[in-house]
């Protein structure tokens, strides 16, 4: 077994990998949502002027709601955007909602993605799209919101609020635009206890349902007649869509890939998918990338014990045997247990990953370089590899990240010190 241990090594570049100072003075920021109880950064991307829109969980006395926030690219506050720098909304009036993803289209607009929450079990996968003054846009949807409703409520799904926050698989919620506009998004269909099935669905540019794909608009994604839940979602260079996950109890890392009209590619690995344990025990995939020569990296976490889990795969499906003879490296970072939750691609092919220790108020933020040959770079963060970092009296965890063009790692989070607390870290390159 490939147990990677934290260990001191002498420092190779000294500042990679440490807060950035210059980002709002200490290298963090809360995120502010007027009016709100509670918040939780679920996703970031950066915009084409350099601004960081925060995707979020916010809590009010009326409930849950999606969050949208902007911030400048020194971590202030852009006032200019909402009501006072950040959006609270609903993505149908009179329900909860909550946002897990942000995208900034070709053009400027932002598409949030997040989850209705149709009753206190159920959710739907659901959109709200806005220019960049955060006001709807009026031909998405129905007046900038579209809920993601199925035929037979396949799109329905369970609503797990008695997980605990930052646990792979819970709400999972993702999505990639294409470059005709069309937009794939996630869904975990769940039928009753222990049986889901994944859906992977796709829209058209303004938000109705694409009837071409797959010939109804989704796909059911299930292998071997067992259990599937995804948890991520990626179009590579050549237009296919990789999703990744888990099946089965004890769960079975998975990917599966299909073709751009929705149909199975039964040319990657046995017969379309691709299943692994690591090390005999328990895995789980919650992000995938793509390297230039066409491989991929695939990030999650083990269970029992649980840590930080990362695998290279060949295009083709089948494990990178030069890489750890084909099995997943495990990284120890606490005793308490580790995870990987988001991962991108740098532009020199290294991948930046990003997660949390668990163990309660032993949570903190863990931020990782990896080679692209699979193995840390270890002049990445003095010498490690990878960095863990304390933002709070209480746990912190790391949900998503965006590069800068300068090369300055944004990463979104939440705190929980009293209430949850959304909030954005900046690391130097």
């Amino acid at each position: 077994m490939s147990l990677q241990t934290a260990f001191a090594i002498q420092a190779a570049v000294k500042d990679a990998g440490q807060l950035d100072s210059h980002f709002a003075g200490s290298g963090k920021t809360q995120v502010y949502f007027a009016g709100s109880t509670s918040s939780r950064v679920n996703g970031v991307a950066i915009d084409h002027t350099g601004r960081i829109l925060v995707a979020a969980k916010v809590g009010t006395p009326g409930g849950c709601r999606f969050g949208l926030a902007r911030l400048r690219e020194d971590g202030s506050a852009d006032l200019a955007f909402g009501k006072q720098g950040s959006i609270i909304g609903q993505f149908a009036h009179g329900y909860e909602a909550m946002a897990g993803t942000v995208r900034v289209l070709a053009d400027g607009t932002i598409l949030v993605a997040g989850l209705h929450y149709e009753n206190a079990h159920r959710t739907l996968p659901a959109l709200a799209m806005f220019d960049q003054r955060g006001c709807p846009i009026q031909g998405f949807g129905e007046h900038g919101r579209c809920v993601v409703r199925l035929p037979g409520k396949l799109s329905e799904g369970a609503r797990d609020a008695w997980l605990p926050p930052g646990v792979p698989g819970t709400e999972a919620c993702d999505i990639c635009v294409q470059d005709d506009g069309r937009i794939l998004l996630l869904a975990n269909h769940h039928f009753e206890l222990a049986d889901h099935v994944g859906m992977l669905i796709r829209l058209n540019a303004d938000g109705s349902l694409d009837s071409t794909f797959n010939g109804r608009g989704f796909v059911m994604v299930r292998h071997l007649l067992m259990n599937t839940w995804l948890n991520s979602l990626m179009v590579q260079h050549d237009g296919r869509i990789l999703v990744g996950g888990s099946i089965n109890f004890p769960e079975e890392g998975l990917l599966a890939r299909y073709h751009a009209d929705g149909q199975l590619d039964d040319g990657f690995a046995v017969d379309g998918f691709m299943t692994f344990k690591a090390w005999g025990q328990s895995a789980q995939v919650c992000q995938i990338v793509q390297h230039e020569n066409g491989d991929l990296h695939c990030f999650g976490s083990s269970r029992d014990p649980m840590h930080c889990l990362a695998l290279n795969v060949h295009s083709n499906g089948r494990p990178d045997m030069h890489c750890n003879s084909g099995q997943p490296q495990l990284l120890e970072i606490s005793h308490s247990g580790c995870q990987w939750t988001a991962a991108q691609i740098q532009p020199d092919d290294c991948v930046l990953t990003v997660g949390a220790t668990g163990g309660g108020l032993e949570g903190d933020f863990i931020l990782a370089r990896y080679l692209p040959n699979g193995a840390l770079d270890r002049s990445f963060a003095n010498g490690m590899g990878w960095v863990r970092t304390r933002l709070s009296r209480g746990p912190d965890t790391a949900t998503s990240l965006a590069l800068q063009a300068d090369g300055c790692i944004v990463v979104g989070g939440y705190s929980l010190d009293g209430n949850y607390r959304a909030v954005v870290a900046r690391y130097q390159p």
